[in-house]
């Protein structure tokens, strides 16, 4: 019998990744029961700004959280077939795509999605564009759209002066951009809601955003320091994520703080689900949601846990903005935001800072075959003194995942490349003790 597993689920730990699990399940039944009551619904990227609907009060589902939810439940090699059968590419932006070929599905998870009546998302290629255009043509969803743009000035550094300094550094014209696409798609929810964009609840929604991406720095920066890790990734990824799609509410932000107060709270016991830590890793990409239990097979094996990846990271340094016009600060929040984690120099470097600041021993980079700052991602990580594996694959797509194959791959590059690392920072670290 094979040593390796299948079907792996990761039952999470955390009082705060359970609640939020809990939390939203509850929260989509609502949604459900306001679409039926006659709320328009939207659907809405990552990387789209989600807090204008927040204000006008209009519900949304994130694209990226449904598509995990659909990955999670194992859907995501049945949805792609459907998508195929009806002419679209099934080997392109099949993350992303999930949600739109879970609609054609009789029996989808959770009940399905509602109707959808908008979809919000920036542009950052020809294929993704393409998809939200299926939502209009499929369901009726008007799709609004944000351009793509790209700096004229780069500083690799950015998460040094992202925070007050934003229309410096994303780059005026970028920002007048988008603060006129927000002001235009605010009027058109507008006249075709009836609701009304509310400013002063705007203002709240972004100090709301900003105080919870304040206790996940910190609790960030609290993973990064303490040795054995309180937690791995299977519990940080619930306890932020879901969360921060519902970013600009009292609850996410009170739900951000407990879960820094639990950290906190196992880090000052000496708690760790792998007591003799011996290695640490990051997952480089999006969640391996059809396979969470991937991640805790090592720590058993070799002490090696997953401690980072981007979620708590990229909340932790991407998203607090400050200034006097929450619209344009809004525009600076998400203006550069695939530039933080997919182009270089800015993601390259972003990565490897996070690698040295984590204390982090071997990187594992779960790479789409379509993005090509791969391979300076990894360089970045590499010249930080941490080794990179690079394995292909999307967190939308089970078809080729050979879960085996693959956990056999990262355990040789543990013993090999990984573990000589983990001992010389041991060793650094027992020399300053």
């Amino acid at each position: 019998m094979s040593e390796f597993t299948r079907g792996r689920r990761n039952d999470a730990s955390l009082p705060s990744a359970r609640a939020a699990t809990t939390y939203q399940r509850q929260w989509f039944a609502r949604l459900k029961e306001r679409a039926a009551a006659g709320d328009p619904v939207a659907l809405v990227n990552a990387d789209a700004p989600q807090e204008i609907l927040r204000a006008l009060d209009i519900p949304y589902v994130v694209n990226q959280w449904w598509a995990s939810v659909c990955a999670a439940k194992q859907r995501s090699g049945p949805y792609l077939r459907l998508l195929a059968e009806r002419g679209y590419p099934a080997d392109q932006e099949q993350y992303n795509s999930l949600a739109l070929a879970s609609t054609f599905d009789d029996d989808p998870p959770w009940g399905g999605l509602p109707p959808i009546s908008f979809v919000l998302a920036e542009m950052t290629g020809d294929a993704l564009r393409k998809v939200f255009e299926a939502w209009q043509r499929e369901r009726g969803a008007t799709f609004l759209g944000f351009e793509r743009t790209v700096p004229r000035e780069v500083d690799p550094y950015w998460w040094n002066r992202i925070e007050d300094d934003w229309e410096a550094l994303v780059g005026k014209q970028r920002i007048d951009l988008m603060t006129t696409e927000l002001t235009g798609v605010i009027g058109h929810l507008e006249v075709t809601t009836g609701r009304i964009f509310d400013e002063e609840r705007f203002r709240t929604v972004m100090d709301l955003v900003n105080e919870q991406q304040l206790y996940n720095r910190a609790t960030r920066d609290l993973i990064a320091r303490t040795s054995p890790a309180p937690i791995t990734i299977a519990d940080s990824i619930p306890s932020v994520m879901i969360p921060q799609w519902h970013r600009g509410t009292e609850w996410a932000r009170d739900a951000a703080r407990t879960f820094y107060e639990e950290v906190r709270e196992r880090a000052d016991n000496g708690e760790s689900p792998c007591p003799d830590e011996q290695i640490r890793l990051m997952w480089v990409g999006t969640g391996l949601w059809f396979d969470m239990g991937f991640y805790s097979w090592f720590q058993e094996k070799y002490g090696a846990m997953f401690v980072w990846s981007m979620y708590l990271g990229l909340a932790a340094d991407g998203y607090i903005r400050h200034g006097e016009d929450p619209l344009r600060t809004l525009a600076g929040r998400f203006a550069a935001f695939p530039d933080m984690i997919n182009a270089p120099p800015w993601a390259s470097e972003w990565y490897a800072k996070e690698a040295v600041h984590n204390r982090i021993d071997g990187a594992v980079h779960m790479a789409t075959t379509d993005r090509r700052g791969n391979y300076f991602v990894n360089r970045a990580i590499e010249a930080a003194g941490v080794p990179v594996l690079q394995i292909v694959g999307d967190s939308g797509d089970a078809r080729s995942w050979d879960q085996e194959a693959v956990q056999a791959q990262v355990a040789e590059f543990i013993e090999k490349r990984v573990a000589p690392v983990a001992a010389q920072r041991r060793a650094r670290e027992e020399r300053r003790r």
